[in-house]
């Protein structure tokens, strides 16, 4: 799941931090039509552009990334042809690549644009795929950037969180006032605050399904493109390879969440929070789709 689930990570704690920057100059307090709705609308994609431009920046420090600047060996420099190969094909700038030590067969990429990138690659990947399924996984990541992802994420998060800071406070409000009764003078007690920031989790929460559909639909795009940057066969031998391993799995909570060649898959109910589609239908996908 790699980027995912930092990015939204990320998104919350800084819209936790603009809701104190918010009480502390009074603005936090705005219940009403068009300021609650530019309040929102700033603060909503504020955190959203902000998780995207440092989305690099936290993969490079959370995930221990060593940069590929001058490849050293015959492998280092197999990978780093590999990403400026299919960049070029893609018709983006080669992003920065980097290896990171994990015993799980993953991959990511992120940045903020699409010319201006990092794919990296885990150890655990690297050990359990031979040369074909890695390039493979290097597609998928490089079409990931090329289909702006990333982008598109932080869009859709900004719409969100514009959303869920106004549903929030409109409900913080009616809640404040029933509470309050006829005392009500004017202003918003302590009700209002308290309900703002319970309704703002569970709304959050609830926003997370929509982030992780739009993870699972783009999968099977980002599958689509590695097929036509590595081969079809080498993509599907790339999938079947993580089936030899395990049915792909997130990586450890804390760390760094994004497109990654492989997520969590839930059953039931957690499979609304699953970043990325079953393994077996990805592979059914790209095996019915035109040679």
């Amino acid at each position: 799941m790699l980027r995912i689930l930092l990015y939204v990570a990320t998104n919350f704690a800084i819209l936790a931090v603009l809701f104190v920057v918010l009480n502390l100059f009074g603005l936090g307090t705005t219940t009403s039509g068009s300021g609650l709705f530019v309040m929102a609308l700033l603060f909503g994609f504020g955190g959203s552009m902000i998780s995207l431009f440092i989305s690099k920046w936290m993969a490079k420090r959370s995930m221990g990334v060593q940069i590929i600047e001058q490849p050293t060996t015959p492998f280092e420099q197999w990978l780093f042809e590999t990403v400026r190969r299919q960049s070029e094909e893609s018709g983006i700038r080669m992003p920065e690549v980097g290896i990171f030590d994990s015993p799980e067969p993953n991959a990511f990429a992120t940045g903020w644009n699409r010319n201006d990138a990092l794919v990296a690659v885990s150890t655990g990947l690297l050990q359990n795929m031979n040369k074909d399924e890695v390039e493979a996984v290097v597609g998928h990541e490089i079409s990931h950037v090329a289909n702006g992802d990333m982008v598109t994420l932080a869009l859709i998060q900004g719409v969100l969180n514009t959303f869920v800071i106004i549903l929030a406070r409109i409900i913080g409000g009616f809640v404040d006032q029933a509470l309050r009764g006829q005392d009500n003078e004017g202003g918003v007690g302590i009700g209002y605050f308290v309900v703002s920031i319970i309704a703002e989790i569970i709304l959050g929460f609830l926003a997370s399904i929509v982030v992780m559909w739009f993870s699972r639909y783009r999968e099977f795009r980002a599958d689509a493109g590695g097929a036509r940057l590595a081969g079809r066969e080498k993509m599907i031998a790339a999938l079947r390879a993580l089936q030899r391993v395990h049915e792909p799995h997130d990586l450890p909570a804390g760390e760094f969440a994004a497109f990654g060649i492989s997520g969590g898959i839930g059953d039931g109910f957690k499979k609304l929070f699953a970043s990325h589609p079953p393994l077996e239908e990805r592979i059914a996908a790209l095996e019915a789709a035109r040679p």
